[in-house]
């Protein structure tokens, strides 16, 4: 569980279509944060949106470009921590963006640890 206090917050920006030795890379990456004992991450895919090269990908275009939506994946771990997995995570990545912003925890609760009123 996270302490309250200062945090690394890592966004990566991906299509849901990148594909990766084992499947898609999106999978790989969740995989790989839950391997390396992150605390918890978050994938969401995107209606529509458009990268670098100016396409727009839709979700109601009828057509494979639905299929290249962004998918956004995001965690927050001690700096300490993150840190240490982004050489191998930045390998893993090959086609997207990758950013991180340093944050404050300021609570962190699990509900086995929720005190009852």
């Amino acid at each position: 569980m996270l302490k309250a206090g200062p945090a690394l917050k890592v966004t990566i920006h991906l299509n849901q279509d990148t594909g990766s030795t084992q499947g898609f890379l999106y999978e790989d990456i969740l995989r790989f944060l839950e391997e390396r004992g992150i605390n918890g991450a978050t994938a969401l895919r995107a209606f529509a949106g458009f990268g670098s090269h100016h396409r727009q990908h839709r979700k109601d275009a009828g057509d494979v470009t639905a299929e290249h939506r962004p998918i956004i994946l995001y965690f927050i771990d001690e700096t300490a921590k993150v840190q240490a997995i982004l050489p191998e995570l930045l390998v893993m990545v090959t086609d997207g963006l990758i950013e991180a912003h340093p944050t404050e925890i300021l609570k962190s609760i699990t509900t086995a640890e929720k005190v009852l009123s």
